[in-house]
């Protein structure tokens, strides 16, 4: 299908060929018959995007002192290529559009195909032949209302909110400044609800079509603006200013400070400098919103992603409930829309359309439209243009699900360096991502759909980086096909996934290799702790440090579906670690949590454990999202026969005896990604044994879930 996608580290606007996205079980898959170019928002992502790194960094200053932050911690090196994975990812444009229903998730029981849909957010409702939309993100469209007309969903309800944030009543006097597509359409509502508006802006052809809308003036300059402003208000100022001007300067808001009357409200809708005078502010004592998308649930992953609705008694006007009253107004007649489009193009003409629009050349635009073909045919896994050359005979074909931030920045560039192997097929949640990192990386296919690659006869191995709350189906369905899997930690997310798993180990006549990604083990620096741990005599006292950093307890690694706990996602590594080094099984656990507000300080996420080894050693894993990032991240101590080893974030581990000191340091974090995929490798073909095996990983999963346990429980658990 095609897909109009910006490279946000050049600022090209391209039309890609790229795979139909999957229809997830709470979305719906929808076939484009219109949408709508965004000319404000989409002309100032893509002039960001052509800014040089420099501009860039200017223009966002908050993400460069991330940037910098995260050097401190991780490196020059690896933080230029997470910054440089993030700036290559292809930004899907468009965020507002209307079509047929064609496919229908398992939980999405309000719509069926057939369904005429409105459709709206960003990375959702894109310039694409196919949308995959959740289900909070659609609604139905009325009888009588055009797709063109529903296209205008987002923009609608964008000024929806912010006419909402203003908290009129019947008969409020309001001034728009700005008429682009937003302000036009704010007029409109305004008019419709029963206010009375006057409005401005420098351009007269916007004056003269915001005059057609039943305004009680429209004019073209400040002066004029804050004359009719006193005409419509009896001379007491408007009620209410919302500007939805685009702008850098500050003189919409101190214009708007001028209009209001005593105690009235600027919505800022748009984009303006907002430093009004101080004393002008308190002597009206005037309330300044900034609007924030549009309405209740916008920006809320629970809401957009997981589909759970606010309740109506508590919040009225949801984004999707605007949506559903924008439309209805349409259908009535109260809000023109067909008579704002400017210009129509075809979807496979959309990069002459950018490029009109970011030279000038597209006339007295304000509602562009683009149009879609009846039919496209749905295919999910492409061919990569310019692909590699066939395999070589004896390469691994390797099938890769899942291309995040941590697939691009990590994973796959460490995949690139493994011996023997080739990069068959990319899977990816959309299109845009699985083809362009498809091509980057060197794939022969791009695919959306992971479902038949564990069963593609043109597959060896599979290595898979996705949500943690799909890791079991895909082990059970490795099982199931009998095809070696390389997973990313953790193994599952909860107990009875991990029974599943094991029961289905147990009833395989043949277990595939299946390799759980706890990369510290591979590392160069626990070769040379294992090393001078090798011939020890006495029990090890261990004691490991992370300085996790913090994660909010709205991120989805706190969700019980989607991640469970930091402990089962990420405190894996570590305790698979600790088995490594004492080289015995746990035995038992002891665990305590912070009493935090489990907001500022998530109490999961600041704990110390006690483990019992089955070997007689003692490990202590000390785990805080509470440190300093300045401080190193993973600290390990170790303690016996009158030896001390410590290693400290994979860059500097040094050994103690009492007649010398040894230490092996390299040249930045060596974390092991590249050796234990190596490893994969060998271990299907026979020249490496499974490490860790199917056992310790099940061992490590049934540890997390005690640790769980002890700190619910108070009291220590032994794990079997």
């Amino acid at each position: 299908m095609l897909q109009v996608v910006q490279s946000y580290k050049t600022g090209e606007v391209s039309v890609f060929d790229v795979p139909v996205p999957h229809c997830g079980s709470g979305g719906i898959l929808v076939r484009n018959r219109r949408s709508l170019i965004s000319l404000g928002t989409e002309r100032s992502t893509i002039e960001l995007g052509k800014k040089s790194l420099i501009g860039k960094a200017r223009a966002r200053p908050d993400l460069v002192k991330r940037v910098i932050e995260k050097a401190k911690r991780d490196g020059l090196r690896r933080t230029y290529e997470e910054a440089m994975g993030r700036l290559d990812a292809p930004t899907p444009l468009g965020y507002s559009c209307a079509g047929e229903v064609i496919e229908v998730g398992a939980a999405a029981h309000e719509f069926q195909p057939g369904d005429r849909v409105a459709c709206i957010g960003q990375g959702f409702a894109s310039h694409a032949e196919l949308v995959s939309v959740p289900v909070n993100l659609a609604t139905k469209i009325p009888d009588g209302v055009s797709y063109e007309e529903a296209s205008f969903g987002m923009l609608g309800i964008i000024a929806f909110h912010g006419v909402r944030c203003a908290k009129l009543e019947f008969g409020a006097t309001v001034a728009v400044i700005g008429l682009g597509l937003l302000g036009i359409l704010a007029v409109q509502l305004l008019h419709a609800y029963g206010c009375r508006v006057v409005c401005m802006d420098p351009a007269e052809d916007k004056v003269a079509l915001a005059a057609k809308h039943g305004v009680f003036a429209a004019v073209s300059s400040n002066e004029a603006l804050e004359d009719a402003a006193l005409a419509v208000s009896s001379g007491f100022g408007v009620d209410a200013v919302i500007i939805t001007a685009a702008t850098k300067s500050d003189e919409p808001v101190n214009v708007a400070v001028r209009l209001c009357r005593q105690r009235g409200r600027i919505v800022v809708v748009g984009v303006a400098d907002i430093h009004p005078n101080r004393n002008e502010l308190w002597h009206k004592e005037l309330e300044l919103i900034v609007s924030r998308a549009a309405g209740p649930g916008s920006l809320d992953p629970l809401y957009e992603l997981g589909g759970i609705d606010l309740p109506i008694g508590d919040v009225r006007w949801t984004q999707n409930r605007n949506l559903a009253e924008f439309l209805r107004l349409i259908a009535d007649e109260r809000i023109d829309v067909a008579s704002l489009i400017s210009h129509r193009f075809a979807i496979a003409q959309a990069g002459n359309a950018y490029v009109q629009l970011l030279d000038g050349s597209l006339s007295s635009a304000i509602g562009v439209e683009l149009t879609y073909p009846e039919n496209t045919e749905i295919r999910r896994r492409l061919p990569v243009p310019s692909a590699t050359p066939a395999a070589k005979p004896g390469d691994l074909r390797i099938a890769v699900i899942g291309a995040g931030l941590f697939g691009k920045a990590v994973l796959l560039p460490a995949l690139e360096k493994v011996k023997g192997v080739s990069l068959q097929v990319l899977t990816a949640s959309t299109g845009a991502s699985a083809m362009h990192n498809a091509k980057r990386f060197g794939f022969k296919e791009a695919a959306t759909d992971a479902s038949d690659v564990m069963d593609s006869p043109d597959v060896d191995a599979v290595i898979a980086a996705t949500p943690h709350d799909q890791h079991a189906a895909l082990v059970l369905k490795a099982i199931s096909a009998k095809k070696p899997l390389f997973l990313e930690k953790p193994l599952c997310v909860t107990p009875e996934e991990l029974d599943g798993i094991s029961r289905a180990l147990s009833q395989a006549s043949v277990a595939p290799v299946l390799m759980i990604g706890h990369n510290r083990r591979y590392s160069p620096h626990i070769d040379k702790l294992r090393g001078w741990l090798a011939d020890r005599k006495a029990p090890l006292v261990l004691d490991m440090r992370i300085n996790a950093g913090f994660v909010p307890p709205e991120h989805w690694v706190h969700s019980e579906a989607q991640g469970r706990s930091r402990i089962v996602g990420e405190m894996t590594h570590f305790l698979d670690l600790i088995c490594v080094l004492t080289g015995a099984r746990f035995e038992k656990v002891q665990a305590m949590r912070t009493s935090g507000d489990d907001r500022t300080v998530v109490n999961n996420d600041n704990l110390s454990a006690v483990f019992e080894m089955t070997d007689g050693s003692v490990a202590t894993l000390v785990y805080s999202a509470q440190g300093a990032r300045q401080t190193p991240r993973e600290q390990i101590d170790i303690f016996t026969g009158g030896t001390t080893i410590t290693s400290e974030d994979f860059k500097m581990s040094a050994r103690y005896t009492a007649s010398r000191k040894e230490v092996f340091k390299t040249s930045g974090a060596q974390s092991g990604y590249v050796q234990e995929l190596q490893r994969f490798v060998n271990v299907i073909r026979g020249k490496s044994n499974l490490s860790p095996s199917i056992d310790e990983a099940l061992h490590v999963m049934r540890t997390a879930f005690a640790v769980e346990e002890a700190l619910a429980e108070g009291k220590p658990v032994l794990i079997a």
